[in-house]
């Protein structure tokens, strides 16, 4: 459903000038797709959706200047290129990095949506994940060194 209603979404966007979420989500409706405003928020900001001056003192959603072909594939290669190892403890993860890098790879994992992840923590070169158990944590320490 999220990819139906996104999908939905850039297409409406490309053809109707579409000023608030309130709008968006009547829009929406009327293709028959519900969704509540914090949702719509969320998928605003996962397509990289911005207002720009549509003249006359008003606003409208528009597409990104440049979409990534594909995110997901960027996020890895950042995730690959910076993480030296991963480590579990209990319901923590904790990422070495290449020096100054543990942001740039926390920002990575973040925009990944990873089940159970709590929350992220980065210094200059460490990161800790926080995960909801330690069931998460081992499925997520698993997945992350095969990536490496």
């Amino acid at each position: 459903m999220t990819n139906e209603r996104q999908q939905k979404i850039l297409e409406l966007v490309q053809s109707c000038e579409i000023e608030t979420q309130s709008e968006l989500a009547k829009r929406l409706a009327a293709t028959g797709i519900q969704a509540t405003q914090a949702t719509l928020s969320r998928d605003i900001r996962k397509l990289g959706l911005t207002k720009e001056p549509a003249g006359g003192g008003h606003q409208h959603y528009v597409l990104p200047k440049v979409i990534a072909v594909d995110a997901q594939t960027r996020l890895r290669t950042i995730f690959r290129e910076s993480v030296v190892s991963v480590t579990r403890a209990q319901n923590l993860v904790i990422i070495k990095t290449l020096p100054g890098l543990a942001p740039a790879a926390c920002a990575a994992i973040d925009k990944m949506e990873i089940q159970g992840l709590a929350g992220s923590i980065a210094g200059d070169d460490t990161a800790f994940l926080a995960l909801v158990d330690d069931d998460c944590a081992e499925v997520l320490c698993r997945t992350m060194k095969k990536a490496l």
